[in-house]
């Protein structure tokens, strides 16, 4: 089943056990499937285009939680957080910063890379090989402290 349908699926479920917050970040997430499908790049829409569109969802919800917690705007808050947590769901399992570490060792180990010049050939591995299951900011700071 693909992504997209498995979400319409849960839509149908969060709507008849009139789970509202749920059906919100639902609905969020397929108009944003549609939005990518309809921009008239001319691409066809499959899992890993899906996942990187629900990481940006997840990464712009993050920061606006951030915000909104500094601001000391609760009520706001707490809408991102359950928003985060229903999205978060179709992602793949996240890596451990210790599984990250050891898959960067591995890619640098491979190409050879010994300097900060070298860090685009090293994150482009890196984001292929792990990709949505680790956040992008995280391999980057990592790769650059292995580098320096």
């Amino acid at each position: 089943m693909s992504l997209e349908n498995r979400i319409q699926k849960d839509m149908v479920q969060a709507m008849k056990s009139k789970d509202k917050d749920k059906l919100r970040a639902l609905r969020a997430v397929k108009s944003e499937i549609i939005l990518a499908k309809t921009d008239g790049s001319g691409g066809a829409m499959d899992d890993s285009k899906e996942l990187k569109i629900i990481q940006k969802m997840v990464k712009s919800r993050q920061e606006s939680l951030e915000i909104y917690e500094k601001e000391g705007r609760d009520d706001l808050a707490e809408k991102e957080r359950s928003e985060i947590e229903h999205i978060q769901a179709y992602l793949p399992e996240q890596l451990s910063e210790d599984e990250i570490k050891l898959k960067i060792d591995a890619i640098i180990d491979e190409t050879g890379a010994k300097t900060m010049a070298d860090m685009g050939r090293v994150m482009g591995l890196a984001q292929k090989e792990m990709g949505g299951r680790a956040d992008g900011k995280t391999i980057a700071t990592l790769v650059k402290a292995r580098l320096s």
